[in-house]
């Protein structure tokens, strides 16, 4: 098997994948995943799909994270680890389906309103 090369995107943020079979090391942006993600929560987000899949400990992930914040990058990451997941073993796939993994996120940001003090958020209305 060789490289394979996914994509994943949560709000901003924008993870590109290189999985190859290996040892099981997860780096990103040069970074080990420990370090680039402190968090416990966070660090379990990204391994979600090997754990949901069995694969844990069997692949190299290699990944650049690009815009946003902390939680929508290793959301991100946990969309592309998905999408190669799918690719190189096919028939995990209904179990990361069942478990909600496949599907991109679409939630996004509102824009900000003229007249209005955020999206939604109107000033304070004065009587007098």
């Amino acid at each position: 098997m060789e490289v394979v090369n996914t994509i994943g995107r949560r709000k901003s943020s924008v993870a590109r994948v290189y999985v190859k079979p290996g040892k099981g090391t997860i780096t990103v942006n040069d970074r080990d995943l420990k370090v680039y993600f402190p968090s416990e929560i966070l660090q379990t987000i990204v391994n979600q799909p090997l754990v949901a899949a069995n694969e844990v400990g069997k692949y190299d992930i290699k990944a650049t994270i690009d815009g946003g914040g902390l939680t929508g990058q290793a959301e991100a990451l946990r969309l592309a680890i998905t999408r190669a997941l799918c690719s190189t073993a096919p028939e995990s796939r209904t179990t990361l389906k069942k478990a909600g993994y496949v599907t991109r996120d679409p939630r996004m940001v509102e824009r900000k309103k003229y007249g209005r003090r955020k999206a939604r958020r109107r000033f304070q209305f004065s009587k007098r």
